[in-house]
């Protein structure tokens, strides 16, 4: 431009059926346009559009982990108080030994469980951006 400023001062109203409108939204949202008034300026005008492809597969297999993110602090929070009850009947002779033996399995559970939860949660941290 020639220093002259850039107001828009023309006006176009258009219409749209719900679908047509709804059409024009789903593709809008595959790109970093924020209004659809926008996105319909670029395509008319052929400027630049920034495309975000997602990856069905990857959007499936987060929506899974994130199911799983949540069972795995059910399991987790289930298994902490069947251990604490257990810890209460300690005087009897065999759950002490029951629990002495499975102390070593439980921190490994929940070690392996806080792991998989903070992989779960890099993954989805990435996926978001």
């Amino acid at each position: 431009m020639t220093g002259k400023k850039n107001n828009r001062t023309r006006f176009v109203g258009l219409r749209f059926t719900p679908d047509e409108y709804d059409k024009i939204e789903q593709r809008r949202q595959t790109t970093t346009t924020k209004h659809v008034s926008e996105y319909i300026r670029r395509v008319l005008l052929n400027r630049e559009l920034t495309v975000g492809i997602r990856n069905k597969s990857l959007d499936d297999f987060m929506a899974e982990m994130i199911l799983l993110r949540v069972e795995l602090n059910h399991i987790g929070t289930n298994f902490n108080q069947a251990v604490k009850k257990l810890n209460t009947l300690s005087h009897i002779t065999e759950f002490k030994t029951w629990l002495s033996q499975h102390e070593n399995d439980k921190q490994n559970l929940l070690n392996k469980i806080n792991s998989i939860k903070e992989k779960i949660n890099q993954i989805s941290d990435q996926w978001l951006q």
